[in-house]
């Protein structure tokens, strides 16, 4: 059976310890046919309950899934292609409306070709009723987790799929605006994870296990992230130019090694939404002592605009979630070349920079590396940033700064030194508030 395929009921029976569905809600009687009055279309509708059992295109109801109560919406593609009709609205209404009055996580388990071609318009403006119950889901502080299943295309993508907080795609399965019949070959779920618009690839044998962890990561919110232990050396550096070389040298440790280390595990969301991707920035939630953090990483590369609004993208869902938030800057600058220009690399740091601004909940920054201009200090909460011994910041890069200022280039190791970008300097100017040692858990409430 292909990905996705599989009969609703089946699916919530794998991913659910047990599921008890909402009863109906008639909302007026649309007459044999429909809407439109569409010749044969009460004989479709009966064939599909024959076929399927169900009385429309989605299950909904609540699940324990991870033992978290969610709210579910699961589509049954059997029922005439799991398309969206006015009833199909209702029901997603009531499901949601039941999660937002007992404050529950939202699952939605797409399959749907789209509109329901038999009820025309009527079936098209469900698009906008489901847009507004996932606005005031979203407004209420209350996770949403969307499962594309093959297909999800047309407004079931448009609206619970890429409107979903955190993004799941079945392997294999067809995802788009456009199904196959519009526009074949259809594109596929893989190509929307390389364009930043899912946060992960998964089987359906691995959907079980991944949706509870989400669903524990996303209803768990720490109080405040602690500040992670520097796993690099504990030696200040005597001048800024060894702070330099200490924080370019290849070997020391890396945002992979500080998230490994400070979770016991983590998920990852993936993209800025907006069709760009950077490997130079990780992002995603994490478990610790049994409490969520997000995080937001830098790799050491020049972090590219979709970094930025991936970034961007986390600090706002944390914010909305409750979750703390920590961030670690290790990063050259930003990219600057005429792509990074062309793609908006501008806006996408003041984004961030606006994130981390607005933000309610805790944002805590630890400097692993380079620390380079504005590109690294978008990442950074300026009243919560603690730096390790082999990391710097400063204004720009010592020999950038060197050029700026029309000295000769071997003046870039006395600039490093009037620039005062060592970690003490940066401690002693209150631009970072401690140092971070191996061998120490840092006290927030005394280093305050």
């Amino acid at each position: 059976m292909p990905c996705g395929r599989e009969p609703a009921r089946e699916l919530i029976g794998r991913v659910a310890a047990s599921f008890a569905e909402l009863p109906e809600e008639r909302s007026g009687d649309l007459g044999v046919n429909g809407p439109l009055d569409w010749p044969g279309y009460g004989d479709q509708l009966a064939r599909a309950t024959a076929v399927t059992g169900e009385h429309e295109s989605v299950v909904c109801g609540v699940a324990d899934i991870g033992g978290v109560r969610t709210a579910v919406v699961a589509f049954e593609f059997g029922f005439l292609g799991g398309s969206l009709g006015t009833r199909t609205g209702a029901r997603i209404e009531q499901a949601f409306t039941h999660a937002r009055e007992h404050r529950l996580p939202v699952v939605s388990l797409v399959a749907t070709g789209g509109s329901r071609m038999q009820e025309g318009t009527p079936a098209l403006l469900q698009l906008p009723r489901i847009a507004r119950q996932i606005t005031l889901t979203r407004a209420a502080g209350l996770p949403h987790i969307a499962v594309l299943r093959d297909p999800t295309t047309g407004g079931g993508w448009a609206t619970l799929g890429a409107g979903a907080d955190v993004v799941l795609g079945l392997r294999g399965a067809q995802v788009g605006f456009a199904g196959s019949r519009v526009r074949p070959p259809g594109y596929s779920v893989t190509q929307q994870f390389a364009a930043g618009l899912v946060d992960q690839l998964l089987t359906s044998e691995e959907l079980p296990a991944r949706l509870a962890r989400w669903l524990h990561l996303l209803t768990t919110p720490g109080d405040e992230a602690p500040v992670p232990r520097a796993l690099g050396q504990a030696a200040l550096p005597a001048t800024g130019w060894d702070a330099v070389l200490n924080a370019r040298t290849l070997g020391r440790p890396r945002a992979k090694q500080y998230l490994a280390a400070y979770f016991d595990w983590h998920e990852p969301i993936n993209g800025d939404r907006a069709g760009g991707v950077d490997p130079g920035v990780l992002c995603g939630f994490g478990h610790r002592d049994g409490r969520t953090f997000a995080y937001a990483a830098q790799c050491g590369t020049a972090t590219r605009p979709a970094g930025f609004r991936t970034a961007a993208r986390l600090v706002r869902l944390a914010d909305r979630l409750g979750v703390p938030v920590l961030t670690l800057v290790d990063t050259p600058g930003a990219a600057n070349e005429a792509a990074a220009e062309k793609a908006g690399v501008g806006a996408a740091i003041a984004e961030l920079f606006t994130a981390i601004a607005a933000a309610s909940v805790p944002v805590t920054t630890l400097v692993i590396g380079e620390g380079g201009s504005g590109g690294a200090l978008a990442f950074a909460a300026p009243d919560r940033m603690w730096v390790t011994p082999d990391s710097y910041f400063a204004v720009i890069s010592p020999e950038l700064a060197t050029a700026i200022l029309k000295r000769d280039p071997a003046q870039a190791r006395r600039t490093a030194d009037q620039l005062r970008l060592r970690p003490q300097d940066l401690v002693e100017l209150g631009v970072a508030r401690g140092i971070s040692q191996p061998d120490q858990t840092v006290d927030q409430a005394t280093a305050m």
